[in-house]
């Protein structure tokens, strides 16, 4: 009742042309992806928020679903979602969003069928994300998302990685790093990506992409298509830019909101955002569970490193080997699954960025990634089955 009296408080107010309060910042945008055994919702702020109390789940009762709701303090969203976006994806109805007091908003969705949640502030743009997790599909749910129920997955030390998400970054209106003769990343990444993929395939391997053309893709996409499709490794595909030409070589980097001065640059330039927000973006992931899966992460990035400084054909060796290092990418940090990103190269020196133009090296590259994989297979393999 509470809810449905701040939305009509809300729209009086519209019809009597009351002035909102000062000071306020805006819902801009909701967005919502719907998997079999998950639903991500975003909501888009202007502005940083924080949260009001602790995200509450309220029972069902009567003709009433059972309700997660989150309060956002300083907000202010009008009548835009007074009569809520539906989902009905089998897990949940639909979001809310209401004006509770003059000062804050309350968000709330209506489950169907819940067994657990994640609730990510995150900067850069200001955005609210809540996961929503459910071990089945109802009767009724859309055909496309309709599956079976999911066994409880395995701590990520126990499982033998069989699903690979590949995302190649960048892509749409967003071509990432520009080098030598306009090489775009966006174009470098998917084609890296593409040619990966059979080879993983060839080894035993499913493959999800998070793009397979160009095409834009929020974080957010990315991460809840890998999240969706159950993966158990996340490969995140780049290429490196540098103001100084000669610098070269290839990099992997798994997620550590702590991070060495020299990542400094890639950070910025992947999570586009200014060096000087890096300390508010690292503070932001510090807050975000990447424990469990950061040791296993760091194997994988060591065994793609070495693959790809070692195992390239001798025509292209010697490689430049710039290591293995953490930092703060938000792309790592909302998957729970062991996550790197590779820096296949930089598009800023000329001798790299004809390469990266060659099918052949992109071929090699591509070889040397999913031989990796398949040497993390194996030593999770063994780690699985070591009492």
């Amino acid at each position: 009742m509470r809810l449905r009296a701040a939305l009509l408080i809300a729209f009086a107010a519209m019809l009597l042309g009351l002035d909102r309060p000062p000071n306020l910042l805006d819902v801009k945008d909701l967005r919502h992806w719907s998997y079999p055994d998950y639903t991500r919702v975003v909501l888009e702020l202007s502005g940083e928020v924080a949260l009001r109390n602790t995200p509450q789940l309220l029972p069902a009762a009567g003709d009433r679903p059972q309700r997660l709701y989150i309060d956002l303090d300083g907000v202010w969203v009008g009548t835009n979602y007074a009569s809520g976006v539906p989902v009905g994806d089998g897990l949940l109805r639909g979001v809310r969003i209401g004006q509770n007091t003059e000062r804050a908003v309350r968000v709330v969705l209506d489950l169907q069928n819940y067994s657990r949640h994640r609730v990510l502030m995150l900067t850069h743009p200001d955005r609210l994300v809540i996961d929503v997790y459910g071990s089945r599909m109802e009767a009724g749910a859309p055909e496309h998302l309709a599956g079976p129920v999911n066994e409880p997955r395995l701590p990520a030390d126990l499982r033998i990685p069989q699903t690979i998400v590949l995302d190649p970054g960048h892509g749409g209106n967003d071509p990432g790093a520009i080098g030598v003769g306009g090489l775009r990343e966006k174009d470098v990444t998917l084609r890296l990506a593409l040619a990966l993929k059979p080879r993983l395939e060839a080894r035993g391997f499913q493959v999800v992409m998070t793009r397979n053309g160009d095409r834009t893709l929020s974080l957010e996409e990315r991460t809840a298509i890998a999240e969706g499709s159950r993966g158990d490794v996340f490969v995140s595909l780049h290429a490196n830019a540098a103001p100084r030409r000669s610098l070269n070589g290839i990099e992997t980097y798994y997620p550590d909101a702590n991070h060495e001065r020299h990542t400094l640059r890639v950070a910025a330039l992947e999570n586009g955002v200014a060096r000087s927000q890096l300390n508010e973006l690292q503070r932001t992931l510090a807050k975000l569970r990447v424990g469990e899966v950061s040791p296993q992460s760091r194997r994988l990035a060591e065994h793609l490193q070495q693959e790809l400084v070692t195992g390239l054909p001798r025509e292209y060796l010697p490689v430049n080997d710039l290591g293995v290092k953490k930092g703060p990418f938000y792309v790592l940090f909302l998957p729970s699954m062991p996550s790197v990103l590779v820096e296949s190269g930089f598009v800023t020196h000329a001798e790299e960025a004809r390469r990266l133009r060659d099918d052949r090296y992109v071929a090699a590259l591509a070889e040397q990634i999913a031989q990796g994989l398949s040497d993390y297979r194996g030593a999770s393999a063994i780690t699985a089955r070591t009492p």
